[in-house]
């Protein structure tokens, strides 16, 4: 680990404290034992960092809901990313590293085919990269890791955004500084829309609410901590302390009508799996009508959703069947103790609602095996490679190397990728190119650009190669593990 990446964060003995167990563990008052271990349990990769600084009660804070940025009057998007303060446990101030200074970042919002042009001033003290996540970019503008934006200088990312209506996220992605840069803040929602999706009846408004939730551990002057991962945390980061768009815990009130959510899992290394507390009388948790990419041809009833780090689940919630008054909680079935809860809504009112989930949401066409042309395999696991003594995270064995291309399909081409997670959990990020995941259960269909695998699992999926030609990555979406060289290049051809 450099010098810089160990300032980057705040590390003390008194702010960091390991729980004995890995997972899903936290308390809403901090505090814990020492100790650690790289364990997974049945949820998430990774070890308990426990804050020292005293949380909140849950369902305490108001949901906050990022900005929307608006373009200069030559059409672009102007974000400095900058040293930010933030009160995300009250009464106390917390230091962030924030497109505009805030976490999360503005909201980007574009239409498809429309280019959008976002310049990207670094007033940080250390490099930074930005990756559209989900983007079909050309990979200059990719947001490669190597890519470096130095402290003091400016640079443009064009979008062509030739792609359909999609919840996109922004976020860092500079090598093996990924995991701390997005912990400490690096991260925001780039919206797309088109016509056939504002044609749906779908709730629109205030009532299309998008949801970034990602945990974090505090010391007790209010400031993130962060570990040394390669010592107990090189399996992953898990924070105590449950946030919504940067609130601990918060409560929303609703109206007894139906909500639009853009959920996204922005943490370093947890996974959630969500469900409503009561359920909504006579139905589901959640009607799914988007995945990744875009809509789903159909919607997708479900008592509760399983998303792993950088998945995008694009819900509707129907509040029109519960009382007013009644309390409903979003809760993590993978959670215990503080981790065990998400937020809160509050149904305030009654309102007319015109909005509804049609039968039909677009023409999706499945990819069939037979198109491709070409299969290759993927396996993702610890061992293979070293640095420093510690063994490393590796793709087929091997660790990232700039220089070393482990695909080079061709430009309109379909691959059947075999991807497998060893050692433990794996959720897997295909940049550029959209895939389909086959017999994909329930919560992979759809257009996906992250695929979530249990240790010792595999999935085929087969990968559309239409964008442009060019350098890509495929890597963990664990943050510790994509530091930790859990990384591919692929080049198109």
């Amino acid at each position: 680990m450099s010098l810089s990446r160990r300032r980057l964060l705040r590390t003390t003995a008194s702010g960091l404290i390991l729980a004995p167990l890995a997972g899903c563990g936290g308390s809403t008052n901090g505090g814990g034992s020492t100790g650690g271990a790289n364990v997974e349990t049945e949820s998430s990769a990774g070890s308990l960092l426990r804050s020292t600084a005293r949380l909140p009660e849950p369902f305490t804070v108001p949901l906050p809901i990022p900005p929307v940025l608006r373009p200069s009057s030559a059409g672009v998007y102007e974000i400095t990313q900058r040293v930010g303060q933030a009160e995300i446990l009250p009464g106390l101030r917390t230091q962030v590293w924030g497109y505009n200074g805030i976490f999360p970042g503005p909201t980007i919002v574009s239409r498809r085919g429309h280019k959008t042009v976002v310049r990207h001033r670094n007033e940080l003290p250390e490099p930074v990269v930005v990756h559209l996540h989900g983007g079909r970019t050309p990979a200059e503008h990719d947001g490669y890791p190597t890519d470096l934006v130095s402290p003091g200088s400016v640079h443009e990312y064009v979008y062509p955004l030739d792609q359909p209506a999609a919840t996109l996220w922004y976020h860092d992605h500079r090598m093996d500084h990924t995991g701390p840069q997005v912990y400490k803040g690096l991260a925001g929602f780039h919206l797309v829309h088109d016509d056939e999706e504002e044609a749906l009846p779908l709730p629109k408004g205030e009532r299309d609410v998008p949801l970034m939730i990602a945990d974090r551990s505090f010391a007790e002057d209010g400031s993130m901590i962060y570990p040394d991962v390669h010592s107990d945390f090189i399996s992953g980061v898990l924070g105590d302390c449950v946030l919504v768009n940067g609130a601990p815990w918060p409560v929303m009130e609703v109206t007894a009508a139906r909500y639009r959510f853009r959920l996204l899992n922005a943490s370093n290394a947890r996974r959630y799996r969500l469900a409503l507390d009561p359920p909504p009388p006579g139905g589901a948790s959640f009607i799914q009508i988007g995945s990744d990419l875009g809509l789903l041809g159909a919607p997708v009833a479900h008592p509760g959703l399983q998303i792993a780090q950088a998945e995008r689940f694009d819900v509707v919630v129907d509040f029109s069947g519960y009382p007013v008054g009644q309390e409903v909680t979003l809760t993590n079935r993978l959670g215990q103790d503080g981790t065990a809860n998400v937020m809160r809504f509050v149904v305030a009112r009654k309102a007319p609602d015109d909005s509804r989930v049609p039968g039909k949401l677009t023409d999706f066409r499945p990819l069939s095996p037979s198109e491709a042309v070409a299969e290759r395999t993927f396996t993702f696991q610890r061992g293979g490679a070293e640095r420093h003594g510690t063994s490393l995270w590796t793709v087929n064995g091997r660790a990232f190397s700039p220089d070393h291309i482990a695909a080079t399909p061709r430009l309109g081409t379909v691959e059947r990728w075999t991807l497998r997670a060893q050692n433990v959990a794996h959720p897997i990020h295909i940049h550029l190119t959209p895939f389909q995941v086959l017999d994909p259960g329930p919560y992979a269909t759809g257009w996906k650009d992250t695929v979530d695998l249990a240790s010792g699992d595999q999935v085929e999926v087969l990968v559309r190669f239409d964008s442009y030609r060019g350098k890509y990555v495929f890597h963990c979406h664990n943050l510790e593990h994509e530091d930790m060289m859990m990384m591919a290049n692929f080049r198109i051809i």
